[in-house]
């Protein structure tokens, strides 16, 4: 009987129990399996379009906007965009609002060390040694 099928009448866990199996005895052997169920299309995740639901995850991390694709609906796609472009707009605002407050903190801690090395800079009556 073919090994591979009877592991997959038990169902993924048999798949993953013998993976771990493998990596316990050597270690070669358990990445050799977890290569196989990958290839194979064993793994759930990667079963659908390649990545399964992470596939929308993906697409927006590699720039594969889901704007571009339409839902059918047109007065949604155009809420969509909309709300959309708002949320940009929004984001961009918010940058630039952090970069504002960024440059206020480094203004005023660089002029607290001007102040301060221009009180070290200053002697005082105190530090002057006296003649006797």
């Amino acid at each position: 009987m073919d090994i591979a099928a009877k592991l997959d009448s038990f169902g993924k866990p048999a798949w993953i129990g013998v993976m771990v199996l493998g990596f316990i005895l050597f270690w070669p052997i358990g990445l050799a399996i977890l290569g196989y169920m990958i290839w194979s299309g064993r793994m759930g995740c990667w079963k659908r379009n390649g990545f399964g639901e992470f596939g929308k995850a993906r697409g927006r991390w590699y720039g594969l906007d889901s704007r571009r694709s339409s839902s059918g609906n047109s007065a949604f796609d155009e809420y969509r965009e909309e709300t959309l472009k708002r949320l940009e707009d929004e984001q961009q605002e918010f940058h630039s609002f952090l970069e504002r407050l960024r440059q206020a903190r480094d203004k005023a801690e660089f002029d607290q060390f001007m102040a301060d090395r221009r009180g070290r800079s200053k002697p005082s009556d105190d530090a002057q040694p006296q003649e006797g």
